[in-house]
């Protein structure tokens, strides 16, 4: 929460007054305390769906807000903001596909951490760029290096996820159509991992000799078995 406090109070400091320097202790107690309560956390296995949400939300606002101020102060193009924030609205259009399949939030990945991480290091750096010397040289330089990397990484996450989101709403559509016809299954048709294959064996024989059914002699099958609904063969 005090994190969340910090994002309006970095932002005046860095266009109002251009307290440069203010701007970086908030952005650096932002950094440690990110930091410090996910060891806590995880040392005192204490995690809540209302950390899950605003833990990422505070880190994307802190984004926002030192790339809205770097680019109002004309230090960095508007296109790089435009780059960072269309990957974050494809996300936020992705949720409610998710939650259509009965899905939430994706965990963050290593990826998005790593280019967190590389953003919320590269801000700093362009800000003290602005000033002249060579200790303003060599954090252009090294800014606009954690900048593009963390760019590139930002994007691989959002392709990550993408990928994680697909692979989550197929496995939804095979468990409601686990014989891959519907509701209109025929006998003789077994389906396996959503796919139908023709000629397999009769499911009800398959479940004669399948471990663990619990009928261990052979002959007919009890009535009414070899038209079972969603019956699936053997793997």
């Amino acid at each position: 929460m005090l994190r969340l406090v910090g994002v309006p109070v970095f932002l005046w400091l860095v266009l109002v007054p251009q307290a440069d320097w203010w701007a970086l202790g908030v952005l650096a107690f932002a950094g440690i305390s990110d930091w410090l309560d996910g060891k806590i956390a995880r040392a005192w296995n204490q995690m809540s769906r209302l950390g899950t949400l605003l833990d990422p939300m505070a880190d994307r606002l802190y984004i926002f807000a030192a790339l809205l101020g770097l680019v109002m102060r004309g230090i960095v193009p508007w296109w790089l903001m435009a780059v960072l924030v269309l990957r974050d609205v494809l996300m936020v259009l992705a949720l409610p596909v998710l939650r259509y399949y009965g899905y939430g939030t994706l965990p963050v990945n290593f990826a998005g951490k790593a280019a967190t991480l590389c953003l919320l290091y590269s801000f700093p750096l362009l800000f003290v760029a602005e000033y002249a010397g060579i200790v303003g040289d060599v954090a252009r330089v090294a800014g606009w290096a954690f900048a593009i990397w963390g760019t590139a990484i930002y994007w691989w996450a959002g392709l990550l996820y993408a990928v994680q989101g697909r692979r989550l709403i197929a496995h939804a559509r095979r468990a409601d159509h686990p014989s891959g016809t519907g509701e209109n299954a025929l006998p003789g048709v077994a389906a396996t991992s959503g796919h139908v294959s023709r000629g397999a064996p009769d499911p009800a024989q398959s479940d004669q000799t399948a471990p663990g059914r619990g009928s261990q002699s052979p002959g007919p099958p009890p009535s009414g078995t070899n038209n079972r609904k969603g019956a699936t063969s053997p793997p």
